[in-house]
């Protein structure tokens, strides 16, 4: 149990990790040349789902509880 803990939460990290990132770093979109436009993508469906998963990851490592 304590090795699923452990990947819980490393896993719920890196997906908040992921999902604040694509909602707040500009992504490149077009490049040509010296034009350069960039596009914030904002909090889409998807960033949303990425973040909430990643918060439920770390709910479920911190309440499961070790055998012992």
């Amino acid at each position: 149990m304590k090795i699923l803990k452990l990947v819980l939460m490393i896993v719920g990290v890196v997906l908040v990790v992921i999902g604040l990132y694509n909602a707040f770093v500009p992504q490149e979109v077009v490049s040509i040349g010296p034009l350069e436009v960039n596009a914030k993508e904002g909090l889409s469906n998807q960033t949303l789902a990425m973040i909430g998963l990643g918060i439920l990851a770390l709910i479920a490592g911190v309440l499961i509880k070790d055998r012992g």
